[in-house]
């Protein structure tokens, strides 16, 4: 591999891993909280399980970074493997901060918001949650926030 190839391939990693935040905000405003509300609803609603329903989610947006990275390295396709790369980095990014940090679903990791992005997030992720009912929510990004979010 050239160092053009390499400079392409990171820039696809981190071209799909942007891209993914705005595929997920579209996927979570128009799907979760739209059609298919059903899956996602007992996620805005307390409950004791380990799982719930919006997990499904989860397998979905996974399963296409597996298929990436399966077609990416099997048939020797670079660029694919590379989106498939920047598909999991935004999964594990989403993990760490929605699931550990957020909604505390792993109990014995404790990340703590440290910084003021990370409060932001927090804050926006909070703000969404405030609502209950399918067309009432807002903030329906995940690891991007505008700075109205700020706690100041």
């Amino acid at each position: 591999m050239n160092l053009l190839t390499a400079i392409i391939n990171i820039m696809m990693v981190l071209l799909l891993f942007v891209f993914m935040e705005f595929f997920a905000w579209f996927m979570h405003k128009y799907v979760m909280h739209g059609f298919l509300w059903i899956l996602h609803e007992d996620h805005h609603r307390y409950h004791d399980g380990l799982l719930e329903k919006n997990d499904i989610f989860t397998l979905f947006f996974s399963s296409i970074a597996i298929v990436l990275i399966y077609y990416g390295t099997t048939s020797a396709m670079p660029f694919v493997l590379a989106a498939g790369i920047g598909v999991t980095l935004y999964g594990v990014c989403y993990f760490l901060f929605h699931d550990v940090m957020f909604h505390r679903r792993i109990k014995f990791l404790k990340l703590k918001p440290g910084t003021r992005y990370l409060r932001r997030i927090i804050n926006a992720h909070a703000t969404h949650h405030q609502k209950f009912y399918q067309q009432q929510a807002v903030a329906f990004g995940f690891l991007f926030a505008s700075s109205r979010y700020d706690a100041d």
